[in-house]
């Protein structure tokens, strides 16, 4: 059996990002740590082991979608199907442990849709036939840009209409390793803008379904087409719109 990490690690932002999209860790050496320890305890570093103390870090900023994770429904709308759309705490558990399948769309352009047609037939090519709760995993290689200040730019489109059709063939959870399952924001915006039109920009997140996207995913080149595992637990955050997950696949 293999397993293998299927999420980007969680570090520090450059000073560039924005606010919305940063990450910001304050560690605690081991010296810091000793001195931690005296100043609560009063038990001096030369009573423990080599004079250190703990090491610990600290989360001073982590947006809930600023590293790998899964979005809720609430993420989309307040609402769907005309009730109120679940948060990240409220999902089942069985939803992020179940079979997974890749979908191949490296060949797709930067802002390219992907059309439920490309989808089925994606998954004919590899002979496999969806099933309910199968977790399928949309592969297009922008995952080689992750640490590029242009990462956010890239990325194909999953259509509001594939994204039906996998909803109404059993799959809950939806992944890819791009930014974002709809696309590039800035491509997403010019069309909306010149469309002037709802529906448009974040089509597929707002298509009135009750389902989970993992975004920011890596390393789905290697993977087998099927026949693998995947887990993908987000943590437990009350009221979330999503949660950071250590997603992996298990491939025996």
């Amino acid at each position: 059996m293999r397993i293998i990490d299927l999420s980007a690690p969680i570090r520090s932002s450059p000073s560039d990002v924005p606010a919305y999209a940063r990450v910001d860790i304050t560690r605690t050496s081991h010296a810091q740590g000793a001195a931690q320890i005296e100043a609560l305890l009063r038990v001096p570093a030369d009573l423990l082991r080599d004079g250190e103390g703990w090491a610990v870090e600290e989360f001073t900023r982590l947006g809930t979608h600023a590293v790998t994770h899964v979005d809720a429904p609430w993420h989309y709308n307040s609402t769907i199907r005309g009730e109120r759309a679940s948060t990240i705490d409220e999902l089942p558990l069985e939803w992020f442990f179940a079979d997974g399948v890749v979908v191949d769309m490296t060949h797709k352009l930067d802002g390219e849709p992907v059309e439920a047609a490309e989808v089925e037939a994606a998954l004919t090519s590899v002979g496999y036939t969806l099933k309910p709760l199968d977790i399928v995993l949309v592969r297009t290689g922008r995952d080689a840009f992750y640490d590029q200040p242009d990462y956010l730019m890239r990325g194909c489109a999953v259509s509001p209409e594939a994204t039906r059709w996998l909803f109404e063939h059993g799959v809950r959870v939806m992944g890819i390793d791009a930014w974002g399952w709809d696309g590039p924001l800035h491509l997403q915006a010019k069309a909306a803008l010149e469309q002037r039109r709802p529906g448009v920009f974040w089509a597929a997140h707002q298509c009135d379904l009750p389902y989970s996207q993992i975004e920011r995913l890596v390393n789905l080149s290697s993977l087998p087409p099927s026949g693998f595992r995947v887990a993908c637990f987000p943590l437990k955050i009350q009221g979330g719109s999503a949660g950071p997950a250590r997603a992996v696949a298990i491939v025996p």
